[in-house]
Formats: C-alpha cells, sequence, structure tokens
C-alpha cells in the first residue's frame, strides 16, 4: 500500500482504490463531503506538482466518472477540490511514490482515458444540505427541500419551505458567486419552473452571495440530485438551462516515473532522506516508502 499523510488530509492506494480523506482544518465542502473512494478505472491521470513548499498531488478523473465535479462544472476554488492534495516540505518522494504506483497499474489495468458512460463514484452521503445568502437546499434521495431565512425576498419567503419531490425534477444548476455577480442552486422541474427569474426570486433556487466558503456546499445537493437522477434513468441536465462557463483546465499527462535522474543528485536525496528519519521528521514506514522510490529511479 502506498499512503501518504498531510495536514491536508491523507491518500492510500491500494488493490485498485485510492482513499481520500480529508484534513480537520480542510474546505468546508471536502469536509461535508468526507471520504472518498476512487476506483481505478474513474482515473485518467495523477501528477505532483512540486514548488518551494513541498507540492500538490492531483487526481485527473474522466470526465463524468464524478458527480461532484460534473456538477460544479470547473467552477469549485481550488481549495475546495476534492482531488488536490497540499504535500508538505520532505514529503516529495512519498508523492511521487503514489503517482508512480497510481500510473503502473493505470497502464497494467489499461484504464480508459475516454468519458465515462455512468458515474463510478457514489456521490455525497444522504441526506446532504447546503447554504446559501437566502436559506438552506436539503436533499435526502426522495425530495429536495428549500428552506428560507430572514435575509430571503418576499416573493420567497410569504409561501413558506419548498419541497421538490425527485419525480417531478429534471435536472439541477450550480454557479457559485463570482466577483459582483451572485450565484444560485437552481431546481428544474417538470413544469419549467422560474427558470428566467432570478435566483433571489425563484422559490425554487437559492440565492449565493459568495460570502462564507461553506455556501460552496451547496455543489454537493446538486451532486446528490444528479446522481438521483442518473439512477432514474433521465437526463441528469437540461444544457440550455445552464449558463455557458468555460471548460475546466485540463492536467498535462502524469508523466512517467524518471528512468535516467542524476545518480549524484539521487544519493544526496537518500542522505536528505535519511536525515529526516533521524531527526523524527519521517516514521519508519514513511522513510521505508521515500527510500524504496529513490532507489527505484537509481
Amino acid at each position: 500500500m502506498a499512503e501518504i499523510t498531510q495536514r491536508d488530509g491523507s491518500w492510500a492506494y491500494d488493490d485498485g482504490r485510492i482513499r481520500i480523506v480529508p484534513g480537520t482544518k480542510a474546505h468546508p465542502v471536502r469536509q461535508v463531503l468526507g471520504e472518498v473512494v476512487v476506483p481505478l478505472e474513474a482515473v485518467a491521470g495523477i501528477t505532483f506538482e512540486r514548488d518551494r513548499k513541498g507540492g500538490r498531488l492531483r487526481l485527473r478523473l474522466r470526465d463524468g466518472a464524478c458527480p461532484v465535479v460534473r456538477a460544479a462544472e470547473g467552477r469549485l476554488p481550488e481549495g475546495a477540490d476534492p482531488y488536490r492534495l497540499v504535500v508538505e516540505a520532505g514529503r516529495e518522494d512519498l508523492a511521487e511514490y503514489i503517482v508512480a504506483e497510481v500510473c503502473q497499474a493505470l497502464l497494467l489495468e489499461q484504464v480508459a482515458e475516454g468519458p465515462a458512460d455512468r458515474f463510478l463514484l457514489p456521490g455525497p452521503s444522504l441526506p446532504v444540505s447546503g447554504g446559501g445568502g437566502d436559506g438552506t437546499a436539503a436533499f435526502d434521495g426522495r425530495e429536495a427541500r428549500l428552506t428560507w431565512n430572514w435575509k430571503g425576498k418576499e416573493t420567497k419567503t410569504s409561501g413558506g419551505p419548498v419541497t421538490l419531490p425527485l419525480a417531478d425534477l429534471t435536472g439541477v444548476s450550480w454557479v457559485p458567486a463570482q466577483g459582483l455577480e451572485n450565484g444560485h442552486l437552481r431546481f428544474l422541474t417538470r413544469s419549467g419552473g422560474g427558470k428566467s427569474v432570478a435566483a433571489e426570486h425563484d422559490p425554487h433556487a437559492l440565492d449565493l452571495w459568495g460570502l462564507s466558503k461553506k455556501e460552496h456546499t451547496a455543489v454537493l445537493v446538486a451532486a446528490a440530485v444528479l446522481v438521483a437522477l442518473e439512477a432514474r434513468g433521465e437526463a441528469a441536465v437540461e444544457p440550455a438551462a445552464l449558463p455557458e462557463a468555460e471548460p475546466p483546465a485540463q492536467l498535462p499527462p502524469s508523466p512517467a516515473p524518471a528512468a535516467a535522474d542524476d545518480p549524484d543528485a539521487l544519493l544526496r536525496r537518500l542522505r536528505e532522506l535519511g536525515e529526516l528519519h533521524r531527526d523524527g521528521v519521517l516514521t519508519e514506514e514513511e522513510f521505508a516508502l521515500a527510500k524504496q522510490a529513490v532507489l527505484r529511479r537509481l
């Protein structure tokens, strides 16, 4: 098993699965989503990007494999990305070891990089809820419920909470607040609802103001609805109902482990790892894994 544990969370690869657990101070989206187990068949690639403070592990999933990624459409802030891990200085070789193990498994299993024809991850645990500027949205697998707070417009609050059975839903749209523009979590219904109505007046939508990181958790409600709609066998999103968005940035292909690194540099790295181990920075297991990764490159 290849594993790395940081303040930002932990990743472990074993037997065709990558287990991702968020750290205690991770972004609210990652906290609410909780532990994610990613099957190898959902993975398109993995990279480790070094920087002066360590680096970042990034997992690139096949298009359509994850309902959270599908609901976000590339709009999540970097800190909320469930498939990103901040790696601290001194742990770079552990990160590269995980990259090498996953890349090797992808090659051996000949996992396709093309779009998935269905969700390969289950999405958020139910019930799930998310906040907005003027209320809260929740979904339990059977119905979505919108509850308003005192900041809601009278066009919403006068009618009280809104309950939308899954059978009436045809799709969902999540757009975060950007700059001075409010965002929304909007439920699309068979009747058409208020697609042309501003979110602040639409009883089928939360108005997102961007004043708190917790507002981003509304994307998890959208993801859960997408999973339920797919299970029902209907289109999860009506393209015409969603505003156009820039496609998510594509990560570069995962590099193969270096086979011809400078031997002197690798020997120096081994000495550094030994010092980190003696100083108690690396555990026995972490030292063994990192040492093995360096020796492979020799």
